[in-house]
């Protein structure tokens, strides 16, 4: 089956991405996976510290991950599948196209302006000759008409 891996944050490019993505999968029968990545968290020595902060970071992701689900519901007949990793983000990308044959596409919201954002810069950069599927970078400035008439 043909899947869409999408990352999200709290940003509005991440959802002009899964909206995209979502359609996507829709049109072509296929499947729409998000992943939710935490941070590396910054060591502190008191162990009972560090692990509320883990805890607050995955709370937050979980939450993130879980309103991209709900706006997808109202929109689109899609369940996705939710990942949230810990670490690294460009590894935890890689790590999760590795994992899953049947990604068709990583599907990257840039930012309206500005900086495109890091792991767009990467993965259409350089990275771009090295993944097992396309990139698809969807532009943040898109409206929800755009999307419709694009995907």
């Amino acid at each position: 089956m043909r899947t869409y891996l999408v990352v999200i944050d709290d940003t509005l490019e991440a959802e002009i991405a899964l909206r995209f993505a979502a359609r996507r999968a829709v049109k072509t029968g296929g499947a729409v996976e998000i992943l939710c990545l935490i941070p590396r968290q910054e060591f502190v020595a008191w162990g009972a510290v560090q692990a509320t902060i883990e805890n607050e970071a995955r709370e937050h992701a979980e939450d993130v991950a879980r309103r991209a689900v709900e706006a997808l519901a109202t929109d689109q007949a899609i369940r996705p599948v939710i990942h949230v990793r810990q670490g690294d983000p460009i590894a935890a990308i890689k790590e999760a196209l590795a994992e899953n044959r049947n990604i068709a596409a990583l599907v990257l919201g840039a930012a309206a302006t500005g900086h495109p954002g890091p792991l767009v810069e990467h993965f259409a950069g350089a990275d771009a000759g090295t993944l097992p599927c396309p990139v698809m970078v969807i532009p943040g400035s898109l409206t929800n008409d755009s999307l419709d008439r694009l995907s």
